[in-house]
């Protein structure tokens, strides 16, 4: 393998593996952002990676299955919602329950959807798009599915949401101080369960991105602590899209470099490679965890006196 080849592949391989991170991610500065720590992520993914393979492989159609996970990781928002601003239990419980459950139930949903199998069964994935195939350097890079060229749209169309609607300064402003919000007329309940709705289906295309579009198949280990890394990146991005933008690319281009490493064939135990990601995740937020300032009122309830 040449360096122009390695350096191609790793930039392609960065876009592509940061896609999912970064759909994670952006659900979750919805939800930060409305005062709620979703740490129910990592369970919403899950269940949108199983989701979409699931409907994806019935209807033989990977868009509807992505137009499912999209929906069940909004549902999966609003019950997150439902426990945490509607009955006010700790946003801890509430997130880490959600992942447990959303975990187990696609688990036994694929024991009993697919019965029989002792691995399950694969389907036509989305094929990528190259706008600039043929192209030397653009063409290898640019070789992406049409889900990463829909971040193009999706990242200024949530800076716009956030900082230039009434809706996003809603956002921000329960999640800054719902008491001030409240009394400006500011609905915190309806406004938090839509936050988290959109956080949630967001999340849920994040999972379905990787089963549908880059895998084409279904496993127990497939998100693989990715949103666990979208936590540490939120805070990385200091709650703002663009640096959800840098953050996703960063701790991407450590993926993809770490898979390429291993192909390298370097004398190391492989262990090294699949620690290297997380490694560097906690060294990040390590040293950006001490400079920036979250929304004021996550993880406290709001109640309406």
């Amino acid at each position: 393998m040449n360096l122009q080849s390695l350096i191609l592949g790793v930039i392609a391989s960065t876009l592509r593996v940061a896609t999912p991170l970064i759909f994670g991610t952006l659900g979750e500065l919805f939800c930060e952002r409305s005062g709620v720590l979703n740490l129910g992520i990592e369970g919403t993914m899950f269940m949108g990676a199983f989701s979409g393979f699931a409907i994806a492989f019935f209807t033989g159609s990977p868009e509807l299955g992505i137009l499912g996970a999209l929906i069940i990781g909004a549902i999966s928002g609003l019950l997150m919602g439902f426990f945490s601003v509607k009955l006010g239990v700790n946003q801890h419980v509430s997130g880490l329950g959600i992942t447990l459950l959303l975990t187990g139930l696609s688990l036994f949903l694929s024991r009993v959807i697919f019965p029989g199998y002792q691995v399950l069964p694969s389907i036509k994935n989305v094929p990528p798009l190259n706008p600039f195939a043929g192209i030397p350097w653009l063409g290898p890079i640019f070789e992406q599915y049409w889900l990463t060229y829909v971040l193009v749209l999706i990242l200024p169309l949530a800076w716009w949401v956030l900082y230039r609607t009434n809706f996003g300064l809603n956002i921000r402003a329960v999640g800054e101080n719902p008491e001030a919000a409240d009394g400006a007329g500011v609905n915190v309940y309806r406004t938090r369960f839509l936050a988290l709705a959109i956080g949630g289906g967001l999340m849920g295309v994040g999972g379905a991105f990787l089963s549908v579009a880059q895998l084409g198949a279904f496993s127990p280990g497939i998100i693989a602590g990715r949103g666990w890394v979208c936590i540490a990146l939120i805070i990385f991005a200091n709650w703002r899209p663009l640096g959800v933008l840098w953050g996703g690319l960063l701790f991407g281009s450590i993926f993809a470099l770490e898979l390429r490493l291993q192909t390298l064939g370097l004398n190391l135990p492989y262990e090294t490679f699949l620690a290297l990601p997380y490694i560097v995740t906690i060294i990040a937020l390590a040293f950006a965890g001490r400079r920036v300032i979250g929304p004021a009122a996550v993880l406290k309830p709001y109640k309406r006196e």
